[in-house]
């Protein structure tokens, strides 16, 4: 019978194969499977230390005493419990009366911005939907504001808004001639008129720039074939292009409900720490006892009803629509 005969040197590589190859597998497998992880923990720690834990200083800042004569120390200021937000929502004191009145004017301040910046998006994102010759100059200025600072934006209107050498009042009186004697736009009820004006032409132009993209993706074939049907154009933004951009309008308006009624900057240029009653938003409002009269325990208080209230809003809100979608 023949002998077969094994290379001993081949012997051993091939024996060698099988005990790394497993090791090797077993190093890939783990690197794989901590890749995700890895790539998502820089994120984590950012936001842990942006917004979890400056969050959780603030919730126990709400349930402490911290006011200005603790600030130097703040272990020891006393522990009071509720008592902050009762103080903050007894409504039937000045401090409860003043944090209602500023929650009901950041209410008809987020109403009037979010509904007009939307209805002015749209109705300049169905202009410019067909093409037409300087439209791409029309998209450029209509972002503009959009683009700007915005610092250097609402301080321009400021200056523009002045009572004696505004433009705003140079305009009123000597070009258009609507007026007499020039008003005061930065002081009083027109303090409000004049932030709903700033933060219109400050947020529009989102809207704008959020629905004409969502436009982009609706295919001319559809208003082609309702148009063969005999729809109108007002049927056609209707049933087609408001149908067709709801998941668009959904986070759009979230979007701007909650930039607007957390509006700060804003009043804040305008008026300084100290807005007029009537554009006294809740969360320049929480900056005023916080830093204006230096009482920490109540802003934090605050702020937290705030977070709650803006949490429950969401929560419904992407409720409801969550329903509605899944009806239609």
């Amino acid at each position: 019978m023949p002998v077969t005969t094994i290379d001993p040197i081949s012997a051993d590589s091939t024996a060698g194969v099988p005990a790394t190859a497993p090791a090797r597998r077993r190093r890939r497998s783990r690197w794989k499977g901590s890749t995700p992880y890895l790539l998502v923990l820089p994120a984590i720690l950012l936001e842990l230390t942006i917004h979890i834990i400056p969050m959780l200083v603030g919730i126990w800042m709400s349930f402490i005493q911290l006011t200005q004569f603790f600030i130097a120390n703040w272990s020891e200021a006393p522990f009071v419990g509720l008592g902050n937000y009762k103080i903050a929502v007894n409504f039937s004191r000045p401090i409860g009366q003043a944090l209602l009145h500023s929650f009901t004017v950041s209410i008809l301040y987020t109403l009037i911005v979010v509904g007009l910046a939307w209805l002015f998006g749209m109705s300049a994102a169905a202009v410019l939907q067909n093409g037409f010759r300087g439209r791409g100059g029309l998209r450029t200025i209509f972002l503009i504001p959009y683009s700007l600072p915005i610092y250097a934006g609402v301080i321009t209107w400021s200056f523009m808004l002045q009572r004696d050498n505004g433009l705003v009042n140079h305009v009123l009186m000597t070009n258009l001639h609507l007026v007499d004697s020039p008003p005061f736009w930065l002081i009083g009820n027109n303090a409000f008129v004049s932030m709903a004006v700033v933060a219109l032409w400050r947020s529009w132009p989102f809207a704008f720039l959020m629905i004409m993209a969502g436009m982009q993706s609706i295919p001319d074939e559809v208003y082609q074939a309702a148009a063969v049907d005999g729809a109108s154009v007002w049927q056609q933004l209707r049933y087609i292009t408001l149908g067709m951009l709801r998941p668009v309008n959904v986070v759009l308006i979230l979007m701007l409900f909650l930039w607007t009624f957390n509006d700060f900057n804003t009043p804040f240029v305008l008026f300084g720490a100290t807005p007029p009653a009537s554009a006294d938003l809740i969360s320049i409002h929480i900056y005023d006892n916080s830093f204006v009269n230096w009482n920490f325990g109540l802003g934090a208080a605050m702020s937290v009803l705030l977070l709650l209230f803006l949490l429950v809003v969401t929560g419904a809100y992407l409720l409801i629509t969550n329903r509605r979608s899944r009806r239609a």
